[in-house]
């Protein structure tokens, strides 16, 4: 090659890493101007979002300048504007903003006729409209807005200030009696929303308040109001104010609840006796008091919430005939979650009703799931992944970088601004099919942008891609920790596809800190442990720091908890001193273990880190291991042979 060719390309190089370098620094720059911007739009000054406006124009993220800018003066706009920029935002999830804010304004002034042609095209829910299209609609048919307006009202939740007009609404159209105002306050009651309870007592007649002026001393102390000699059971509010304090002492201790009960109830009409028997009942259930079943033949009518505890805690009791009759009496709807339908089919096997049995399982079993999996060895289906059905070209991947709306995620990613970004690639993703998902999970795997790999093709429903739905990236650092630490590689990546779904600097709204979500003080607690020289907490959310501490954390977990993967999992996520006084004095089958874990997230939790596991020792191709046999028996709980827990801060 002659100098003059070295030369000339040696220019072009340079150039082009000019070139190259310019467009980042604008890159950057805009960065920059769509944060302030940001923060223009949210002080409401429309001078300075103005400014930095000018410099967004082709910007990825410019329709959300376009929307600040339009919010802010959205009172001048015509219903004509307006519905030009709904058109151009539609690809994105900020027409959604647009259309809810312009909603609301409508429902303000209260022209229907324009909000009753924009409201339909709102996607999702939003109560407060809901509330407002209601309103609209009684100026037609009352009678099936104020049906709908009945389903709102029979909620312990607080409802938007749009829904008190139609419940006066109800109110004067005598849909509201006494009876039906007790049920929301009882709702709101049971839920600890007191706040609720008290306004639904303005729907009640004047007599009835005094008694509810003790309800802030009950919410405090409520045995030393049960211990009180007088009552006035004359009164609704009287016997409901009694009821309360027995379920308010029953959420903290619910023996001492059920003697107070005992005494009392017969005082109380059979109905009122039975409800509050179902109260005490389900809160001794999630704290798996034995007696708990003995309150529940005592209760009455039992909603979904109350039955689920009571077929858990008849579980750990082994009374199948209980957990058939628990299930029994659900919803359709509940009685269809694939726990239920687990657990029926086990209790009919255990009662000699094998086809029932069978005709439960076979379908379960097709599912991609813990139960799924459980009910497929039931069965005596080998497990194994799905074969990947199809697998998207190159051509469809790089389609992919070309959606406006992916464009827009991966400029939300790289501002750190993640929820923001998850919304973007949900609202693009959510009419895809099957080879439109696949080929956009892949797009995010090449990105990076694993927990959206993830997530997007754990969305498919006939074509499966299961090495996409449980990646396994960083598996050269991790094979060294897990190697160190002696633990199943299978296992740790089921832990973390919960904890992070492999977003390597990502925190939690409670502070913890990267792959495997190590809170702050346990991480220091653990490198203090674990011999590790000058570790700065700044440390944590890098890959391998995140990796060292986590699995030497895990592994100490598991020694703490007799080596079992299953309480090793609960104590990783709600704590060792919890995993292990959810363990019953018997031995348990882990499976129900693991469903009568009285924390929601925590059950949900361990259920799907064993289900990942065992997923991810068949992509491995380690040697066959059922899932029932990974997760095996619980040992009974002993504190003979239980060793003092060491943890941070103990």
């Amino acid at each position: 090659m002659s100098d003059a060719i070295k030369l000339l390309l040696g220019n072009i190089l340079f150039s082009c890493a000019l070139l190259a370098g310019a467009g980042r620094a604008h890159a950057a720059a805009q960065d920059d101007d769509f944060l302030a911007a940001r923060e223009a739009f949210r002080a409401g000054d429309a001078v300075k979002l103005e400014r930095y406006a000018k410099s967004l124009s082709s910007y990825p993220l410019e329709p959300y300048v376009t929307y600040w800018r339009f919010r802010l003066r959205l009172d001048e706009q015509t219903p004509e504007s307006i519905r030009a920029l709904l058109e151009r935002l539609r690809d994105g999830p900020v027409v959604n903003s647009l259309r809810t804010d312009w909603l609301k304004q409508l429902a303000v002034r209260q022209q229907w006729d324009l909000f009753d042609a924009e409201y339909p095209q709102l996607e999702g829910s939003d109560t407060e409209l809901l509330c407002d299209s209601l309103q609209s609609r009684l100026r037609g048919d009352g009678a099936e807005a104020l049906n709908v307006a009945r389903t709102l009202w029979f909620s312990g939740r607080d409802q938007p200030e749009s829904c008190t007009a139609m419940f006066d609404a109800l109110a004067v159209t005598k849909q509201l009696g006494v009876d039906e105002v007790w049920t929301r306050i009882r709702l709101a009651l049971e839920a600890g929303n007191t706040g609720v309870a008290r306004r639904a007592t303005e729907y009640l007649p004047a007599k009835e308040f005094s008694e509810m002026q003790a309800w802030p001393a009950i919410a405090v102390n409520p045995l030393a109001y049960l211990e009180r000699k007088n009552f006035n059971l004359q009164t609704r509010a009287g016997r409901e104010t009694v009821m309360y304090a027995a379920h308010r002492l029953a959420r903290t201790a619910p023996p001492l609840a059920a003697q107070q009960w005992a005494r009392l109830g017969e005082r109380f009409s059979e109905a009122e006796r039975a409800y509050v028997w179902g109260l005490i009942a389900y809160q001794g259930a999630q704290r798996h008091d034995p007696n708990a079943l003995a309150w529940y033949a005592k209760a009455g009518e039992l909603n979904d919430q109350q039955l689920a505890w009571k077929v858990r805690i008849a579980l750990r009791a082994k009374s199948w005939p209980d957990v058939l009759a628990g299930i029994n009496a659900m919803s359709p709807k509940e009685s269809q979650d694939a726990a239920w339908r687990y657990w029926k089919a086990r209790a009919c096997k255990v009662l000699g009703r094998a086809d029932e049995a069978q005709a439960l399982l076979a379908p379960l079993a097709t599912e991609f799931s813990f139960y799924g999996q459980l009910a497929g060895e039931e069965l005596g289906v080998q497990g194994k992944l799905p074969l990947a059905s199809y697998k998207p070209a190159r051509e469809e991947v790089q389609a992919m970088a070309r959606v406006p709306g992916f464009q827009r995620a991966l400029t939300f990613y790289r501002l750190n601004l993640r929820f923001e970004g998850n919304r973007e690639w949900s609202w693009t993703i959510r009419s895809f099919d099957d080879k439109q998902l696949l080929a956009a999970a892949e797009f995010a795997r090449r990105s990076e942008i694993y927990d959206r790999a993830i997530n997007t093709a754990d969305r498919t429903r006939e074509l499966h891609d299961f090495s996409m739905r449980y990646l396994a990236p960083y598996r050269d650092v991790m094979k060294s920790y897990v190697s160190q630490q002696q633990l199943d590689e299978a296992w740790v990546y089921g832990l973390i596809r919960q904890e992070s779904r492999f977003i390597a600097d990502v925190k939690s709204s409670a502070g913890a800190i990267g792959l495997m979500q190590l809170m702050p003080a346990t991480a220091r607690w653990a490198a203090q442990k674990a011999g590790l020289k000058n570790y700065q907490g700044t440390q944590t959310a890098n890959v391998e720091t995140n990796l060292n501490l986590g699995t030497w954390y895990l592994r100490h977990v598991l020694d703490a908890l007799d080596s079992h993967p299953v309480l090793a999992s609960a104590a990783y996520n709600a704590g060792p001193g919890r995993a292990r006084a959810w363990r019953a004095n018997e031995p348990m089958d882990a499976a129900i273990y693991a469903e009568s874990i009285p924390f929601n997230e925590t059950r949900d939790y361990v259920k799907k880190v064993m289900s990942n596991a065992s997923y991810y020792s068949l992509q491995f191709g380690q040697t066959l291991l059922s899932l029932k046999e990974r997760i095996g028996i619980i040992a009974p709980r002993s504190r003979a042979v239980e060793k003092p827990l060491d943890e941070p801060g103990g």
